[in-house]
């Protein structure tokens, strides 16, 4: 081989290993479950909960659907797409019995605090400490990339609580958010969205704040259908609301159904030139809950002993498969913005203000 083959070949290698390390993710998709525990997501049905006629209409049903006595089979039946795809191909972290701790930074373990912890990157106690309708003073990270050429205009939120449009401040980042029973006012509307928003009239919602989780589904994947945006914020609400309720059969299947909402939302993603190989995804939690005594799994907040535990999953095409993290770690709700920026290759330095992304989270 002559020497000038020989370095047209090294060159070659140099550039195909420099394009391997090139940053890959385009699109995020940021989506939220409220309040469901680690418990549950680490280790399925709760065995002190699931045949508890207090909290469970049909125990038989129930137990048919998910119920294992090995606690890694109970998870996989219970969301399937988490244990079958993000831990294959991504990483799931909050796993405190492996020593792998998420933990909010707020000292209020509900809603609003930590939905504003989760989006801008910081907590803000004085301002921020309860689940009123008030507009967020913070910037949001949406509000950030809203102001950059490459997003403008390309990000939009659906949520089911009616609180989200004050969280991301709608009214001053100029975000759309189609959030609880609000209809959408795209013009013109799709058959499907004409369809959707006399249904929301139709159908009631067992609670007067938040939207059953259907509404925000299919919303949101007939809105990226027509508009293919960049960034894209779901915030599903039952778990926490059939919680509340004390319907831990409700609780469940909710949970395993926004497990295959988003395996739907995950294979629109591989099957679009849009987002197939160029969009990653970041999953997590606002609070935890407390633990099955008393009823305290109904329940949060600082009184309640475990509501400061989350968790947090990733995949995308920049992100190191590591699968269940099984080491011993402390990441905490407040890193889950800058998180949302390094994944599409911004920058975070600049944001002072902001705690830093998790570790490992990309292999770049």
């Amino acid at each position: 081989m002559t020497s000038r083959r020989f370095y047209l070949m090294v060159s070659l290698f140099t550039i195909l290993w420099i394009n391997s390390l090139a940053q890959k993710t385009e699109n995020l998709f940021l989506i939220t479950l409220d309040g469901l525990r680690w418990e549950e997501l680490f280790g399925g049905a709760d065995p002190q909960l699931i045949t508890n006629p207090e909290y469970v209409k049909d125990t038989a049903d129930l137990v048919s659907k998910f119920w294992d006595e090995d606690p890694l089979q109970r998870r996989q039946r219970l969301m399937p797409f988490f244990w079958n795809e993000v831990a294959e191909k991504g990483q799931i972290h909050g796993n405190r019995i492996l020593g792998s701790k998420v933990d909010c930074s707020n000292i209020f373990w509900f809603s609003y605090p930590g939905y504003a912890e989760i989006l801008c990157g910081k907590t803000n106690a004085q301002a921020i400490h309860s689940n009123a309708m008030v507009w967020n003073p913070d910037t949001t990270f949406l509000e950030r990339l809203q102001s950059e050429p490459d997003y403008k205009d390309r990000i939009a939120a659906f949520c089911s609580w009616d609180v989200f449009p004050y969280i991301i401040n709608e009214k001053r980042s100029n975000i759309p958010v189609n959030a609880a029973f609000e209809k959408v006012q795209d013009n013109p509307l799709s058959p499907r969205e004409a369809f959707l928003n006399e249904l929301l009239e139709e159908i009631p919602s067992p609670w007067p704040t938040v939207r059953l989780d259907a509404f925000t589904q299919h919303y949101a994947l007939e809105y990226i259908e027509k508009h293919q945006p960049k960034v894209v914020y779901l915030a599903y609400g039952e778990t926490d609301d059939f919680a509340h309720d004390g319907r831990y059969d409700h609780y469940l299947n909710s949970a395993h159904q926004t497990d295959e909402w988003i395996s739907r939302i995950w294979n629109y993603i591989q099957q679009h030139q849009q987002y197939k190989d160029k969009t990653s995804l970041l999953i997590t939690t606002d609070h935890g809950r407390g633990s099955f005594v008393d009823g305290a799994w109904m329940s949060h907040g600082k009184t309640y002993t475990g509501s400061n535990a989350i968790w947090y999953a990733v995949m995308g095409p920049d992100t190191e498969a590591l699968g269940e993290v099984d080491s011993e770690e402390q990441s905490w709700q407040r890193q889950v913005a800058a998180s949302c920026l390094r994944l599409l290759g911004l920058d975070t330095g600049s944001f002072a203000d902001m705690a830093p992304p998790f570790k490992n989270l990309t292999n770049k």
